[in-house]
């Protein structure tokens, strides 16, 4: 009897010695040790969270979603549909992204993509060796039509990029968790919208040297639609490059 009470003692402090370094370890010490939590007790633990954070907004847990990426400012915004506009939720620090302003051009070059893409079901990966991620869709059609290469560019924690955009675990724990809700409630994909920088008039003069500048023109409509409507633009591709859809 006092033998199994030991083992029980033991077993017990073990569990919960593990689930207080899961939960409380800085994450380079943490990861290593195989310390984070899966996503069954992640979407438990911030569900509530976020249904509170998003009801004091105004907001609903589970409604569509629209991201917005900001590489200057590294800065990533999470929008909620409310009616028939979109309100700001939340502005994430991004924790990492790799190379410099401009677009990814090919597999390899460690470059942050720069363009408009979508987050389905099926690129959702809860299984991440970055604790969390969702595929970007690198190349879209538009990155093929200028015959860039690539895979699986990413929107991850963990905190290190080769031409992803890393958050930090705490970052991506919520936003996977809302791209989820949204994509599980009936949105048919989340749009990314990932600008060198906040495309405003007095930012694109002080870039009119730059080599990117004809690119980020083509990019810029979508930014001012959506700072004037609230409602993100629907993007296609025409003749190898974006056209954006004023509405």
């Amino acid at each position: 009897m006092r033998r199994n009470l030991i083992v029980f003692l033991i077993l017990g402090l073990a569990i919960g010695g593990a689930y207080l370094l899961r939960h409380r370890l800085p994450d380079p010490i943490a990861t290593p040790l195989g310390l984070r939590p899966p996503v069954s007790e992640v979407r438990a633990a911030q569900t509530p969270v976020l249904t509170t954070a998003l009801g004091e907004q105004g907001l609903t847990f589970g409604a569509p979603v629209y991201l917005r990426v900001f590489k200057e400012e590294a800065e990533l915004e999470l929008w909620v549909q409310t009616g028939d506009r979109f309100r700001l939720f939340k502005t994430y620090p991004i924790c990492n992204y790799s190379g410099h302003l401009g677009p990814k051009l090919k597999e390899g070059d460690r470059q942050s993509p720069e363009g408009f893409y979508r987050v389905y079901k099926s690129s959702l990966n809860p299984d991440s060796r970055f604790h969390l991620s969702f595929n970007l869709g690198f190349p879209n059609r538009f990155d093929r039509a200028q015959g860039r290469t690539g895979s699986y560019l990413m929107i991850h924690g963990d905190c290190v990029s080769v031409g992803c955009y890393a958050m930090t675990d705490a970052g991506i724990e919520e936003i996977f968790v809302l791209v989820e809700a949204a994509l599980r409630s009936g949105q048919s994909f989340v749009p990314v919208h990932a600008f060198p920088f906040r495309m405003t008039n007095q930012r694109m003069t002080q870039a009119k040297d730059n080599t990117w500048l004809p690119f980020w023109q083509d990019l810029m409509p979508a930014y001012v639609e959506f700072e004037e409507s609230q409602v993100p633009p629907q993007i296609s591709v025409k003749n190898g490059r974006y056209d954006v859809s004023l509405r």
